[in-house]
């Protein structure tokens, strides 16, 4: 999709990633990043050569502009950072001067610009504040921007609290920026994981900031819990899309000789996972692998007896089902013949019609006025 910023005066495409998407209309930029490039090239803070460390660019709108500057990509999400890649390539841009970092990695060299795009959750901007304030300096130029219905007063507060002075500038297109000026004396550890019990066991979960769920176990999870299967022997178990990894840690209590593997996009939810089976069933963990991947793309065919998986229905404000039909198909392919995926979802999102055309068959496990959970075997 044609997109409004240019390189050598021909126009940049950018995609969402994955690009196989149903909803094609759905654009992988928003008038939030137009406001920060333009704001940078209308006050001429691009003239020279610059560190750049920018927070949260979700498809690489932001890079694609910056890309003659040292930058630094600070991503939760894997899928941002392929999505990133797949724009670069596609524009032909190289990736002399971009480091790709995750989430849990501190920042220690120099940085002249900092960019934040604000992230949905709050505890999640609180961490990535705190990141800020221990790789800022009291010359870096820090810039957020979000639409202009998702800064609020209490937004501006928790900038006061961990960086400094802030202030908004107008609104341009539903869009608005951040500027805080950084006070050393502010200087804070980075917030530590959210802690709590799991009901009905002896386990206690812990959350990163930005783990789906991260202060209790949600209803569909616990949903699922409650209606996991019974197995035999050391068979391949694959907890997809697992967040803090309750599911599986539940799954391996209750079938102690399987061997479990964990995959998310979020670099948070798989160290959290890892957390959790360490703190829990240390005994278990030579068991268990952790993959941080886009679902289980390019995993080998027929590598598991059973995938287990609470699927989302939208990627970061956008509502959609091609995740879960991703999950769907590639869980098909991964699974050995007789192989069982058994997910849990909404009743309204009406996922066994998709099971049904996919695998040929699809069983209701259990289901109550909310969700449903489904079973379908290859």
């Amino acid at each position: 999709m044609l997109s409004p910023f240019f390189k050598n005066d021909q126009p940049i495409h950018l995609e969402r990633f994955p690009v196989a998407q149903v909803n094609r209309s759905l654009q992988a930029w928003d008038s939030a990043d137009e406001y920060i490039i333009d704001y940078l090239q209308e006050n001429n803070l691009l003239n020279e050569n610059k560190n750049i460390v920018i927070f949260n660019d979700s498809f690489g709108a932001l890079t694609v502009n910056l890309f003659q500057h040292n930058l630094q990509l600070i991503h939760d999400s894997y899928i941002s950072q392929q999505g990133i890649k797949y724009n670069l390539d596609s524009n032909y841009i190289d990736l002399d001067n971009i480091s790709f970092v995750d989430s849990l990695t501190r920042i220690d060299t120099p940085v002249d610009i900092v960019i934040l795009k604000l992230p949905k959750s709050k505890a999640y901007l609180e961490y990535q504040l705190q990141q800020i304030q221990q790789c800022a300096n009291n010359d870096t130029l820090i810039i957020a921007a979000a639409r202009a219905k998702d800064i609020h007063t209490s937004t501006l507060n928790l900038f006061e609290k961990h960086l400094g002075e802030t202030k908004t500038s107008l609104a341009v297109k539903k869009s608005r920026l951040i500027f805080s000026k950084l006070d050393k004396s502010k200087k804070t550890a980075l917030p530590k994981p959210k802690v709590w019990p799991l009901e009905k066991t002896d386990f206690t979960i812990s959350n990163l900031a930005n783990v789906f769920s991260r202060d209790s176990l949600d209803i569909g999870g616990r949903n699922l819990i409650e209606n996991l299967p019974t197995v035999n022997g050391a068979i391949n178990v694959a907890d997809l899309g697992c967040g803090n990894g309750v599911i599986g840690l539940a799954m391996l209590a209750k079938n102690p000789e399987i061997n479990l593997h964990f995959y998310d996009e979020s670099f948070m939810a798989i160290q959290s996972t890892k957390d959790n089976i360490i703190n829990n069933l240390p005994n278990k963990e030579s068991q268990c692998h952790f993959y941080v991947n886009d679902c289980l793309t390019d995993v080998e065919s027929s590598s598991f007896n059973l995938v287990l998986c609470n699927p989302p229905f939208h990627q970061q404000a956008a509502v959609t089902d091609h995740i879960a039909w991703q999950m769907f198909k590639q869980s098909y392919n991964a699974l050995k013949k007789g192989g069982e995926l058994r997910i849990i979802g909404n009743r309204q999102l009406a996922y066994h019609i998709k099971l049904q055309r996919l695998f040929g068959n699809c069983e209701t496990i259990a289901s109550n006025s909310k969700f449903v959970i489904l079973s379908a075997k290859k």
